[in-house]
């Protein structure tokens, strides 16, 4: 269904296209794969219905707006793939400004509006809420999930205790701060979760700083890169199953895509399978699993997006086991948007071509911008 919002636009912009930012980029260690995801998104998105203004974000923070020809480096080497710094002028959010959200920092300081926002940035700064928060306050409909989903989502620790809660199968796990470093006992954790075991840092994704453990040594190294990215750690348990995910598309009644198999051909389905090498997994589409087993992984997958107060899109990644038990092992709210990536792959399975995607996206972005604007936002005596 359309919202009226939405066709409240389409008369309104009849000869004009309605304007789409698509911001990429952003300061994490994901900010690679963002690149990759948008050139798709903006390849795909329908020029004869959408205007797409391209927004980078660079390293250190700094938008700017994009040249469209020439917005990205060494565009098909993900190794090399970089953000264009001198493609564009700086821009800044302008709270209030209905129209005009978007202002130039240099030459003639001029604004122009948007009427939604695509973040297609992974990880911290992106996906963790942080950017939510920012469009929320600039009064702008945007693509997946709101704050609170996307916080908790980004966080594995909240994320599988609010999960567990809920009776939602997940690995045993262990949490660590980095004050609490001194604290690891190898033999301890060892004991409690078994050999192997994963080491990774609580809010991040595409695997980075994720190791697989066999032994103490390589447990430290494994508890000191984790370190490096986030000041929370979780060691887990090894589940011996396949890597099964399931995408997830809507708001208040969201559907599971068929799922899908991750087959790496790595020690497991670590950023460089993911990202850098084509040969690094197989993705086995529709997943060949019994149909009870189907049925069950797309029913968690749906109550693990509800459980996580995720709107929009998420995917949700799966251990299945030789008995059939499917264990949750995250949900990524803005996942790999990239050719090759299982979301849109997923959904072109199951009957929703990649533009077509983007479009329901856009749709449900402009969706609950309506619901969410006949709130109250004041309080009258």
């Amino acid at each position: 269904m359309v919202s009226c919002y939405y066709r409240y636009l389409n008369r309104k912009n009849m000869k004009k296209k309605i304007k789409v930012a698509i911001l990429f980029g952003g300061k994490s260690a994901e900010h690679e794969v963002s690149l990759q995801s948008a050139k798709s998104v903006y390849e795909a998105l329908d020029k004869n219905k959408y205007e797409p203004v391209l927004v980078g974000i660079d390293k250190q923070g700094k938008w700017q707006l994009q040249d469209r020809a020439k917005y990205l480096l060494n565009e098909t080497n993900p190794k090399l793939i970089a953000l264009n710094k001198r493609a564009g002028e700086c821009v800044a959010l302008v709270p209030g400004e209905q129209s005009k959200q978007l202002l130039t920092m240099e030459g003639k300081g001029e604004a122009r509006g948007v009427d939604v926002v695509f973040p297609v940035l992974h990880g911290t700064f992106g996906e963790d809420g942080t950017m939510q928060g920012l469009l929320k306050l600039m009064d702008l409909p945007f693509v997946g999930p709101s704050v609170l989903g996307s916080a908790i989502g980004m966080d594995k620790d909240a994320a599988k205790r609010l999960l567990h809660d809920a009776g939602i199968p997940i690995a045993k796990f262990i949490t660590f701060r980095a004050h609490e470093k001194k604290d690891i006992d190898f033999r301890k954790v060892a004991k409690q979760l078994g050999l192997p075991l994963f080491v990774k840092p609580a809010n991040l994704g595409s695997s980075v700083g994720i190791s697989k453990v066999k032994d103490e040594k390589s447990f430290w190294r494994a508890i000191d890169d984790a370190f490096k990215y986030d000041s929370k750690i979780l060691i887990e348990e090894f589940i011996k199953g396949r890597e099964i995910e399931v995408a997830v598309l809507g708001n208040e009644h969201p559907r599971a895509s068929v799922p899908g198999e991750v087959v790496p051909t790595h020690e497991f389905y670590s950023y460089e399978a993911k990202y850098i090498d084509e040969n690094g997994a197989l993705l086995n589409i529709p997943a060949k699993l019994p149909k009870p087993v189907v049925k069950k992984v797309q029913e968690l997958a749906v109550r693990t997006f509800k459980t996580l107060e995720c709107e929009g899109m998420g995917r949700v990644d799966f251990f299945v086991t030789k008995s059939g038990k499917a264990y949750v092992n995250e949900i990524n709210t803005i996942p790999g948007f990239t050719k090759i990536s299982m979301y849109p792959k997923l959904w072109e399975h199951s009957g929703i071509k990649y533009p077509d995607l983007i479009d329901r996206l856009i749709t449900l972005a402009m969706e609950r911008f309506e619901r969410e604007k006949k709130l109250k936002t004041s309080y009258e005596a």
